[in-house]
């Protein structure tokens, strides 16, 4: 209960048009305060991911959903970062595969370092938090565009080139 009066005071003060949602600019500067630096088409894609009523910002409730979201990430990667690291702020690629298993996201070797690859900054083999988080939340755009493709539940999908094309775009980040 704290937490949802805590999180509604923050929305509040994020909301400063006061029109009950927020957009992505908004967050974006929110996270900037919290020292999270997101590129904007990071935060966009965070807002499509639960923007239930598709109106291209972020209620409270949606607001609920990311942050129930983020913190399940969050938490991933501070035990691990934590533990290994003494807190330097970032993980090894082989512990962002570890962090992602803890999550549910499970690639295979290609698919990880591939990932890995495009969200690491700084091409030095190590995502910081803001890195990692943005990493999740393709992985997770891609889970939830592939399981709209998957209507059979087998774990495999055929796309023609207009639906690759539709997949490829909603995922870019």
């Amino acid at each position: 209960m704290e937490d949802g009066v805590i999180l509604r005071e923050w929305f509040g003060r994020v909301d400063s048009e006061k029109t009950g949602s927020i957009t992505a600019t908004q967050l974006k500067s929110a996270f900037a305060i919290g020292n999270l630096d997101f590129p904007l088409s990071v935060v966009q894609q965070m807002i499509r991911m639960y923007d239930f009523d598709r109106n291209g910002t972020m209620s409270f409730e949606e607001f609920l959903a990311l942050n129930k979201f983020l913190i399940k990430v969050q938490q991933a990667f501070s035990d691990l970062e934590s533990s290994l690291y003494r807190n330097r702020g970032f993980l090894a690629t082989d512990d962002v595969y570890e962090a992602l298993n803890k999550i549910g996201f499970s690639l295979d070797t290609p698919a990880f370092y591939a990932a890995c690859e495009s969200f690491d900054q700084k091409k030095n083999g190590r995502l910081q938090l803001d890195d990692f988080i943005s990493l999740c939340i393709f992985l997770q755009s891609a889970r939830n565009l592939f399981n709209a493709f998957d209507t059979a539940k087998q774990g495999r999908v055929t796309l023609d080139l207009n639906q690759f094309v539709y997949c490829a775009a909603s995922c870019r980040i």
